[in-house]
């Protein structure tokens, strides 16, 4: 049997966002069909980078042709919103992935193969330099 599932949380405090998605199996376009209009709900209007996101890809097997078109649009749409992408998985090619997905976002996205030390990463205060 062939798992497949999305997990989606989305808080606020104050003026900033914490997304976090748990993807298992294969992404395709219906899972962006889902996650999409919940980004653009959440984010509409938003002009700062105020927004953390913790992606829990370790049980991420790959996307189809029409997801990766779908996530970089959604990328694109929002790149100027994210503070912070952290990108947990347990494959080389998430890595590389998460390396280029910094070319098309404002803020910062980095890999890691351990959840906790994501989510510590995430929750770091920022420091002068990125504030300015």
């Amino acid at each position: 049997m062939e798992r497949h599932g999305l997990h989606i949380g989305i808080e606020r405090t104050k003026s900033r966002f914490y997304f976090s998605l748990v993807v298992i199996g294969k992404l395709d376009h219906h899972d962006y069909e889902v996650i999409t209009p919940m980004f653009d709900d959440a984010l509409q209007g938003l002009d700062e980078r105020i927004v953390d996101v913790f992606i829990d890809a370790s049980e991420l097997e790959g996307f189809t042709a029409h997801a990766l078109w779908d996530d970089f649009k959604l990328g694109i749409a929002h790149r100027h919103q994210f503070r912070r992408i952290a990108f947990y998985g347990r494959h080389q090619w998430q890595d590389y992935a998460a390396r280029i997905a910094n070319w098309f976002t404002s803020g910062e996205v980095k890999y890691f193969s351990d959840g906790d030390e994501a989510r510590a990463w995430l929750n770091e205060p920022e420091d002068e330099s990125e504030s300015e």
